[in-house]
């Protein structure tokens, strides 16, 4: 009994830090201004404030996102393209784009001060500096 609270405990800790997977194109406020996700033939384009700021590909739009928690607009964001992740860092004005080049499908997300990391079927993944690593072993806790 003991062993099946503590395992619900942890859970339920790590699935407050969590950002849920969303397909929503917008409007979205971010510190930079309103987001919106346009469809443009087989793209989507980024638009920030009316203004285009990135165009992807992708079959279907599908986002993770930071949420801040004073203010509840979207200080980050984590958007799976058909050539790989692109994180989203609209804490800076323009945005800051960072693309992996990598495709993987990710399941989770876990918002850290100047990383990303993401759970997929491949593994565990950081994200942080541009730079996108597989994580083998870590005592790191990720909130």
């Amino acid at each position: 009994m003991k062993r099946l609270f503590v395992a619900a405990l942890v859970t339920s800790c790590f699935m407050t830090c969590v950002r849920a997977q969303s397909n929503a194109p917008g409007p979205l406020v971010t510190p930079s201004g309103e987001l919106q996700f346009v469809r443009s033939d087989r793209d989507f384009v980024g638009m920030l404030d009316k203004q285009s700021f990135d165009r992807f590909s992708a079959g279907t739009l599908t986002h993770f996102d930071d949420i801040g928690n004073t203010n509840q607009t979207v200080a980050r964001m984590l958007v799976q393209t058909d050539s790989g992740l692109t994180l989203y860092d609209f804490r800076h004005r323009p945005p800051l784009v960072q693309r992996t080049g990598t495709r993987i499908a990710v399941k989770r997300v876990f918002w850290q001060d100047d990383e990303v990391v993401m759970q997929s079927s491949q593994g565990w993944f950081r994200f942080k500096g541009g730079v996108l690593t597989k994580l083998q072993s870590s005592k790191t806790t990720y909130h």
